[in-house]
């Protein structure tokens, strides 16, 4: 083969579009409130491939007590309910599809998350406030708030006067935990990511997550319509989601802790049950970033954090509290 060949095979091969996959919310697809090395996947994908995944929220009785009318319940979410037995459930209250395995992915290495496009599948959200909300102790009781969306407008009405922007994104996005931890419950955020509630994680971000099994295997749910840093009483504009993912793996980039990107700023994380350990773990990693990205010294990177990035509540609930920093690109002459 001569090189002239070569190198136009080679230029063929990198533009053709990479393998579409679609996965449907099912009984057979789902991940009920757990993250767990030990699940078996659902699909294994290459590096590099394209996802389409549907999610579902809510609880039907819930929904229609609400006051939610019953035909806008989707099929798919009843029949998860009716159909998925007890002894499958993990300790979580999430409804997770997946686990997706990314072929070759292995302990040490990142997955890299792309967020191509996240689409509403239903013309509602709710928000419900819980025992487990940040002023549970004022609001013992649980009440829950249908919150009808106009997917045109891209509005939701709150009430009257109160229209909402929607900015829609998947709170829970995540891979198996070390096989060490189990079947871990998927409320409490962590090294695996999962229960993130990041409303920075849009259409065009993209996650990274450090890999601590064998295919990574990856699960997502939890969709929000929007929702307010802090997510104070343990909810947020809940609602079914479709997401287009591509997954990367890098065998060469080694993390911690999860972090992210999107077109105008770097995202360092801290997670803890403890809000100032929170804040502390993602001073620390992103001073990290500024130093093995940027090439700061660890003083200016200190300086920096304090003078120019915003450390931000990402929330107060689910057991684990999570403080994120934005970082913009434009600090650096980039761009967006």
């Amino acid at each position: 083969m001569t090189r002239r060949l070569l190198i136009t095979l080679v230029a063929l091969t990198s533009a053709l579009p990479a393998a579409e996959h679609k996965v449907k919310a099912t009984p057979e697809t789902l991940a009920w409130g757990y993250y767990w090395a030990g699940a078996k996947p659902i699909l294994t994908v290459q590096s590099g491939d394209v996802v389409e995944i549907q999610t579902v929220s809510g609880n039907p009785a819930t929904l229609e007590a609400a006051g939610l009318p019953a035909n806008l319940i989707q099929s798919e979410l009843r029949k998860i309910y009716a159909e998925v037995p007890k002894e499958s459930k993990g300790p979580g209250g999430h409804l997770l599809t997946g686990p997706i395995a990314i072929a070759g992915a292995q302990p040490g290495d990142v997955l890299e998350v792309r967020i191509r496009e996240i689409r509403l599948d239903v013309p509602y959200a709710y928000n419900s406030t819980g025992r487990n909300g940040f002023l549970a102790d004022v609001f013992p009781q649980g009440i829950t708030k249908i919150i009808p969306l106009d997917r045109q407008k891209m509005i939701g009405h709150f009430g009257p006067g109160i229209d909402l922007p929607l900015h829609p994104f998947f709170g829970s996005m995540g891979i198996a935990p070390p096989e060490s931890a189990g079947k871990v419950n998927s409320a409490p955020p962590g090294i695996h990511a999962g229960n993130l509630d990041n409303k920075e994680l849009v259409a065009g971000t993209t996650l990274f997550i450090p890999v601590h099994a064998a295919g990574a295997l990856f699960e997502v749910g939890d969709g929000h319509a929007g929702q307010g840093n802090g997510e104070v009483d343990i909810t947020a504009m809940e609602t079914s989601l479709t997401g287009v993912f591509q997954f990367i793996v890098h065998h060469d980039m080694h993390l911690k802790w999860p972090r992210a990107e999107t077109p105008t700023h770097y995202i360092t994380m801290g997670l803890d049950p403890d809000l100032t350990q929170a804040a502390r773990l993602c001073a620390l990693e992103t001073i990290d970033f500024l130093v093995n990205e940027k090439h700061l010294t660890r003083e200016d990177a200190y300086a920096l954090t304090s003078v120019a990035i915003d450390l931000s509540i990402t929330q107060l609930v689910d057991g684990t509290r999570g403080v994120h920093a934005m970082i913009p690109k434009s600090l650096f002459g980039t761009k967006p």
